[in-house]
Parts: structure tokens; sequence; C-alpha cells
């Protein structure tokens, strides 16, 4: 069984790495790339390297690196940006088409159209499915027509951490991709049934095991790339997306279906990763002078608001949030604000064994998306809390990993 060749993009500070690791020592990241825009210090890419060394790491511009550059390798992964995937034609009205600049799918194309590994994993928020929002759907109906026209087969999941015992809500789509001629590929290319697959045969339903919600739907995505930007759900604001939380591509043919999570193993909740006590910095508790802010930011509003460069006064209403956080439950969905003192509606909160509130420490926040401790030291408070607002649950990467590398024959 040979090694599989890893190229990480958007690597952030390397959770697709740990999580690969862990699924199997035959995964092997020959090539990353970690580039944060409009900032000086490059503190992911500092981190990245100090964990894993500067061999096979770039710290530039994706769009800056030429195809040349980037090694062979049989699995591409990465978590990118949702952005606007829109395609329209050449300026000249000829059969090529352009991507929007700028837009980061367009780089992962380029290296797939270069390179074409035999697979990928691509991670990103579950709204993908259905932006923008004028034509639902249409910016993942882009990217599919787009691997089919280069050659693969997908599958995809929008999975919950926390559905499958994992200690955080964090919700986002994953999508798997096989070149045809793959063992892998041709096994998703000649399957019969769409709905046995994506509940029984295929790679997310062995990692993550789901009930079928409804029935398969399935329609072809027709024309070019600028013909489905133009046309797909289009004139209708109102519609929903025709994507559901689960399916499968082959060729131009989508085939999707709304699934439930079906796990009955342990969970991991919020309390179980709490420091002791003792191991708390003062400054992550909150002072009892700024408890009546947090209360304000955390509770429910009704209230007029006034735009401040405009003047425009308006009704604001929002819910109000658990406050402070529970410990029986995985927690909430870390974002990038979540460091700092100030009080804020979106950080952790926990109440202390001695009743006081404190906010999470980076450590905990590592250890709700599942890296090893201490892995963000180096860095600022607030950058160690930005970096796991940006990454993902390394146990999902891990989950997939093992059954992608236990199916990955020699010939792969």
């Amino acid at each position: 069984m040979k090694s599989i060749k890893v190229a990480e993009l958007f690597a952030g500070v390397g959770g697709f790495r740990i999580g690969l690791k862990r699924a199997s020592d035959r995964f092997s990241v020959v090539w990353s790339n970690q580039w944060e825009p409009s900032t000086k210090r490059q503190a992911a890419s500092e981190i990245y390297a100090a964990r894993f060394g500067d061999a096979g790491h770039c710290n530039a511009d994706i769009s800056a690196v030429p195809v040349k550059d980037i090694p062979k390798h049989d699995l591409l992964v990465g978590g990118f940006p949702c952005q606007d995937y829109s395609v329209a034609r050449t300026l000249k009205q000829a059969q090529g088409l352009a991507g929007k600049k700028g837009v980061l799918w367009w780089e992962i194309h380029r290296i797939l159209q270069a390179h074409q590994p035999a697979f990928l994993l691509l991670e990103n928020v579950d709204r993908l499915l259905k932006s923008p929002t004028g034509q639902r759907g249409r910016d993942f109906a882009v990217m599919l027509a787009s691997l089919a026209d280069l050659g693969y087969v997908v599958e995809w999941r929008v999975i919950n951490a926390a559905d499958y015992g994992m200690p955080q809500r964090r919700r986002r789509v994953f999508i798997q991709g096989y070149r045809t001629g793959t063992a892998l590929g041709k096994q998703l290319l000649e399957h019969k049934d769409p709905s046995t697959f994506i509940l029984h045969d295929g790679l997310f339903a062995e990692a993550f095991p789901a009930v079928e919600k409804g029935s398969v739907s399935s329609f072809d995505l027709k024309g070019d790339l600028a013909d489905i930007t133009k046309q797909f759900n289009s004139g209708k604001r109102t519609a929903t997306s025709p994507f559901a939380n689960a399916g499968v591509l082959v060729g131009r043919r989508v085939h999707t279906l709304a699934v439930l999570p079906n796990y009955h193993g342990p969970y991991t909740v919020l309390g179980d990763l709490l420091l002791p006590p003792k191991e708390v910095p003062k400054e992550f508790l909150v002072p009892a002078t700024k408890v009546k802010d947090w209360l304000y930011f955390k509770g429910g509003k009704k209230e007029i608001r006034t735009n401040a460069t405009s003047g425009f006064s308006y009704n604001y209403s929002e819910g109000a949030m658990v406050f402070p956080d529970p410990l029986d439950k995985a927690s909430r969905t870390i974002v990038t604000g979540e460091g700092g003192a100030s009080p804020s509606r979106f950080k952790h909160v926990v109440r202390t064994p001695e009743g006081k509130l404190r906010r999470l420490t980076p450590v905990e926040l590592e250890r709700l998306n599942m890296f090893p401790d201490g892995h963000t030291e180096g860095a600022s408070y607030a950058q160690r809390a930005f970096f796991m607002g940006n990454a993902l649950v390394t146990g999902i990467v891990e989950r997939v990993g093992k059954v992608l590398a236990e199916r990955v024959g020699g010939k792969e």
C-alpha cells in the first residue's frame, strides 16, 4: 500500500494535516500553502511551519504560485472561502470562459486541471449549497459542473460535528471527489442506485452513517459554466436550493437526498474539555463590573437603533442566548472574533465551580476543534482564537481519512 501524497491549500494552522495524520500514516503532505491577505505578519503560516517544518510549505498568494512549483500529489485538500463563483464568457465572446478574479475556487480549479490528482477533499460553510440569494444553489452548481468537466465524480455531505459525538456544533459541507479512472471513481460512476450509494456504499455513508429524510431528487447541470451562471434557478428569487444536505454528481447529473445523522456512540461535551481552575489565567475571568454588559449582549433585545452615518433610525430585535454556555452539551460554533476581553454576543463564557464567569482559553478552543493542546502557542491570545474560528473540527477529517485510506488500493 503506497503513500498517499497530499497537497494542502488554505492550510491555516494545519487542521487537514492533523486529521489525515491521525487517520493513517499513509497520508504524506508534500506541499502546503497558507497566505493571509492584508496582513504584514503571516502568523498562521508561522505556526504551521513551527509545527510541521518549512519543507514543502509555501507562504505566498496562491494566485501567484505557478502550478509547476506545486509537486504531483494524489489528494488535494483545503477549506476554501465561500465566494461568488460565477463565470462569464471571455471578452471576445469565444468559447473560453473566465472565472471571477480573486475567487479562490478558480485557483483550486487551476491546480486540479494541471495535476489531475486522483482525489480531492474540500470543506466550506453549508450556505454554499444555497448561495447566492437570487439564484439559490447556483454557486454549488458551477462548482460541481466544473469538477465534472475536469473528469471527477463527486459526493458531498453537510456534517455537524456535534451530531457524531464531537465537542462543537459546527456545520460544514464536505466535498469528496474521485477521478473517473480510479477504482473509487468507477465505483460511483457505475453504481446503479444513487440513494443506496448516499446512504450505504459511499465514503461519507461509512464515515458518518445517516438515514434518509426524504426521497432522491435528480437533475442535470446543462450548458457551459457561463450558461449555468446565468440560468441556474434564475427568475425565482423566493425559490429554494435544489441541493439537499447529501448527494452525488456523476457526469453532469446530480442526485441529492436529505439525510439525518444515525450515530449511537459516545459524546464529548464542553464541560469535558475545560482546564482545571488553577490553570486558567486570571485575565480570562469576567470582572464583576462587566457582567451587566455581558448580560446585555447575550440577552434578547427590541430597541430603536440609529445609523451613525445616515442618521436613519430602525427597529432592531434579536433573541436571547443561553448564558453562560451549558457545560453538558457540545459548544456553540467558534467564530473568528472569539478573542479579546470585551463583552460580545458571540464569545463563549462559562461558569467556574466557584460561581464566577470566564471566557474560554486558547487551549480549550483548540480542544473544541480537536487540535493538540498548545498547537497555536507562539501567537497572541486573540490570534489563537482567530485561528480556531477559521479552523475545522479535525475529527471529521480523521474519520473521512480512515475510510479513504482503507478504500484506496495499490493501483490508485
